[in-house]
């Protein structure tokens, strides 16, 4: 493993702030999802709609370097007791969308250490407090899209939608070698909304371009896998706080197993500030790219970090929240 830096798993396992807009004032909104998902348009912490040239300003503008490097890791979500009844694998037909690179060769220059579809999130959340999440680059119709953990777009059960959000692919050490792209539009379930539930533990986030650039184009995307069990062969990236201060990216590399009550597990200990990193199928370490099926959730007191299973409902979310423009 060559491309990103190595995270040792146990033997058991801007700099160009200012961002381009166009279509003022227009507001894109997916179907009714049969899967039970719900999305919003993103928010300042003041409440005002990030749906103008002025609002995305203002996101820009406030995430300084400063306020960026003391933003708090957000803790993994903690298991529990993990009881729910399994859904029935696979739900449906194994699936999978295709990756993406860059739509301007050369654009993203070769690294050693990290893929540039990985990045750090930044967010306000409406209960208090700046706060970091992991993510990546997914690729869709709209070439806008970004795939985290649910508990990374909103607070869950008794919560609202985050504020403020941005992403930074490839962050390092407060650089932001692509700029940081502002969310438009969140998805998440219904029943993480309604009662944190960590089998569903997954939310998307449209993203507007980036002077007149969209994510997708500009670094490249990952692909969806859904449907394809719970032992597969995973590369998770990502940026917990337990390694370098969570300012470079980190990677982990197993097979998982079934993680119980919907979820699937690899012991990576990955802590607080990987939430949202992409569990990869597929990955190639000279593109930086594959598909994600898993995006990090939960860690438990053994160091065994959990992902809710990606099946039909999550393609129903991804159809729902792809073409979103």
């Amino acid at each position: 493993m060559s491309y990103v830096r190595r995270w040792v798993l146990s033997a058991g396992a801007a700099l160009a702030l200012m961002i381009g807009f166009a279509g003022a004032g227009a507001t894109a909104h997916a179907a009714p999802n049969p899967a039970g998902t719900t999305s919003a348009t993103a928010r300042l912490s003041d409440g005002q709609a990030v749906d103008s040239a002025a609002a995305l300003k203002k996101v820009a503008d406030y995430w300084t370097p400063e306020r960026m490097r003391h933003a708090t890791p957000v803790p993994e979500q903690t298991p529990g007791p993990l009881t729910k009844a399994l859904p029935t694998r696979p739900s449906g037909p194994r699936g999978s969308t295709p990756p993406a690179k860059p739509a301007a060769s050369g654009s993203v220059s070769p690294m050693i250490t990290e893929s540039a579809v990985a990045g750090k999130v930044f967010f306000h959340k409406p209960s208090g407090g700046d706060w970091v999440c992991s993510a990546s680059a997914l690729n869709s119709d709209s070439k806008q899209l970004v795939i985290t953990a649910g508990h990374c777009v909103h607070e869950g059960a008794g919560g609202n939608w985050m504020q403020n959000w941005t992403f930074v692919p490839r962050y390092r050490s407060g650089a932001r070698p692509f700029g940081t792209f502002a969310a438009k539009e969140f998805r998440t379930f219904n029943s993480w909304i309604s009662s944190s539930d960590l089998s569903r533990d997954v939310g998307m986030v449209t993203t507007w371009p980036l002077n007149g650039n969209k994510l997708v184009n500009v670094v490249g995307g990952h692909g969806l896998n859904w449907n394809w069990g719970n032992s597969v062969a995973i590369t998770i990236l990502g940026y917990p706080a337990n390694a370098n201060n969570g300012e470079i990216q980190q990677w982990c590399q197993g097979t998982t197993s079934d993680g119980g009550g919907g979820t699937i597990k690899l012991q990576c200990n990955f802590n607080g500030g990987s939430s949202g990193s992409g569990w990869l199928m597929n990955f190639n370490d000279s593109t930086g790219l594959g598909q994600v099926d898993g995006v990090m959730s939960t860690l438990d007191s053994t160091g065994w970090n959990r992902a809710s299973y990606f099946d039909d409902a999550v393609k129903a979310m991804f159809d729902a929240q792809g073409g979103v423009t």
